[in-house]
């Protein structure tokens, strides 16, 4: 299933309005989404690499069939994965910033519901100040997912 979300696309003077098509990831969409989380990785100083590259598409693809995994682009330039039940976004990576790509897979897996929390490695400034724009509250820390990982901020938002 698609969703058109509108978005405001920042391209200059006569700042255009444009469609971000939104999709549900199939098999064939997991080697974009990993390619996006992984050149995050090696692009950010503080993030160590706890997996192989390949360990990281392996997680995406084992996701799949109990995540809602969403995309926008073709090939991949951002994916959200969302556990419909313990109502966690436990990944939202975008290849490039101040797009609308966030903010309208957020958009997208909040419709329609009323709490959703998540987690955000606690150097992240950037991304917590883009969640506490979008409604979302420090509720704790927790430890990193390995030793080499940092810390997790703890945030969630109400409707």
């Amino acid at each position: 299933m698609k969703s058109r979300i509108a978005c405001v696309m920042v391209c200059g003077l006569g700042t255009p309005m444009t469609e971000l098509a939104i999709r549900r990831a199939g098999p064939a969409d997991i080697p974009g989404a990993a390619a996006v989380v992984n050149d995050w990785i090696d692009t950010t100083a503080w993030k160590p690499r706890s997996y192989p590259a390949s360990e990281i598409e392996r997680f995406i693809l084992e996701a799949l069939p109990v995540r809602e995994i969403y995309v926008i682009g073709d090939p991949v330039e951002a994916y959200l994965s969302f556990d419909p039940v313990g109502a966690k976004i436990g990944a939202l990576y975008c290849r490039h910033t101040g797009r609308g790509h966030g903010k309208a897979l957020l958009d997208h897996v909040r419709a329609g519901r009323d709490h959703l929390w998540l987690t955000s490695d606690e150097p992240n400034k950037r991304a917590q100040a883009f969640y506490r724009r979008e409604g979302f509250v420090q509720t704790g820390i927790q430890p990193g997912d390995t030793p080499e990982d940092p810390d997790e901020v703890v945030m969630e938002w109400r409707r």
